[in-house]
């Protein structure tokens, strides 16, 4: 009888496209950016919400919003459970908030919530751009008012100061966008393509943007469109654009929270839902936030309009931008034959909030340990401290040493 032969199939070790693991010392950049952002959020009256990852693909396809989605719709994972079902992993959480309402009508209004949680798009990669990813999101659901909007800015604002991140706040008005490309004479579906084509200003060139719009309008169209584009936003409240007041009123409050934004009438986004101010964050030519007034969104099962206005800002970009110190290990307790000693105060510490490693190994092993994750402090216990009833603090980046009872060292290390 022959044996079969022992043969292993060959695995490749990788990550998949488009999918990254996070490990020290940037993950604990990144928890510290998103505590930071999540502080803002509860200090401006948000509360939090999860909701799951799959949802019934007929909730995200395109026939439930618009002919011509946008990608992020387009770009949606699709997958069946084993009953055969439609799904698909969420790509965003603003249209699960239609769904949430639909099955919780009686939600009191206005209704603040802010979510934090990973997000899948199948679309291209690039640098720092990846299929999964997380949005740090927060909207005021049932608020008309401009106050609202104004709102969000603020918090962006403090959230950006905080960080340390450079960034310009721009805006526009999706009913103002609209109008002005009515007002000269481009009509019906291509406005929203025109609305596209103007969107990519900065992004593309110019020349191939008129190019691409000759589709949609002939040159003279173009032309005035450019030029009006190019108008301060004083003369489409002069000239009763519609949307302009909206925009007036937005940057009115705005200056009474001394926030700077900047009015761009290129500014298009989100086609399929933003319906009067949007707004993008920008720092260092890359898109690091965004968000807007959405007020036909949440409200399309329930067959009525709820006013609804969020930002969204995807943590990994702005991890990347933060200016923050990011704290892990604080301190090593290192045990020299004096195990009780070191386990009191190791828990001793730890209900002070002061995070605490454990060593009984060789001090010269503890110490190469710490050097390696950056660990600040270490705290020798051996016989000549147990007899005096202290503890040596060294710090790694002085080589300073201190002899110091428990609340000395306590005192020391917060």
């Amino acid at each position: 009888m022959k044996l079969a032969k022992n043969t292993k199939m060959k695995i490749e070790i990788d990550t998949v496209k488009g999918f990254q693991d996070i490990l020290p010392p940037e993950s604990l950049k990144r928890k510290a950016v998103q505590e930071v952002i999540e502080k803002y959020y509860k200090l401006y009256g948000f509360l939090p919400v999860e909701t799951p990852i799959v949802e019934f693909d007929e909730l995200m396809k395109p026939d439930t919003l618009e002919e011509n989605p946008d990608e992020a719709v387009s770009d949606r994972f699709k997958l069946k459970d084993r009953a055969g079902r439609n799904l698909g992993l969420r790509y965003e959480f603003t249209f699960q908030l239609a769904r949430i309402f639909k099955q919780n009508p009686n939600i009191k209004l206005p209704f603040r919530r802010y979510q934090i949680g990973p997000n899948f798009r199948d679309e291209p990669i690039g640098p720092g751009r990846f299929r999964q990813f997380t949005q740090c999101d927060a909207d005021i659901i049932g608020d008309s008012s401009m106050e609202a909007d104004a709102e969000c800015l603020a918090m962006i604002s403090d959230i950006l100061k905080e960080l340390q991140i450079e960034a310009e706040i721009e805006v526009n008005n999706r009913k103002l966008l609209n109008s002005i490309i009515e007002s000269v004479q481009v009509e019906g579906k291509n406005i929203k393509n025109v609305m596209r084509e103007i969107d990519k200003i900065g992004k593309l060139d110019e020349d191939a943007i008129k190019a691409n719009l000759r589709k949609y309008a002939d040159a003279n169209q173009i032309i005035t469109l450019f030029r009006l584009l190019d108008k301060p936003l004083s003369f489409f409240v002069e000239n009763a654009f519609d949307g302009a007041e909206e925009m007036r009123k937005l940057e009115e409050i705005c200056k009474k929270y001394s926030i700077n934004i900047k009015f761009n009438p290129y500014l298009a986004r989100g086609l399929s839902y933003y319906t009067g101010n949007i707004f993008e964050i920008k720092s260092q030519n890359a898109t690091i936030g965004a968000g807007g007034r959405y007020d036909k969104v949440v409200g399309k099962y329930l067959e009525k309009e709820i006013p609804a206005v969020g930002i969204s800002f995807g943590l990994e970009r702005v991890t990347q931008l933060a200016s923050i110190k990011a704290e892990g290990i604080k301190v090593i307790v290192i045990s020299i034959e004096q195990e009780k000693n070191a386990i009191a105060l190791a828990r001793k510490l730890r209900k002070e909030n002061i995070p605490t490693l454990l060593s009984t190994d060789k001090p010269g092993k503890s110490l190469e340990y710490a050097n390696a994750y950056s660990i600040p402090f270490v705290v020798f216990i051996g016989k000549e401290e147990a007899e005096q009833k202290k503890f040596k603090l060294k710090d790694l980046a002085s080589g300073e040493e201190k002899m110091l009872t428990d609340k000395q060292l306590i005192k020391s290390l917060n």
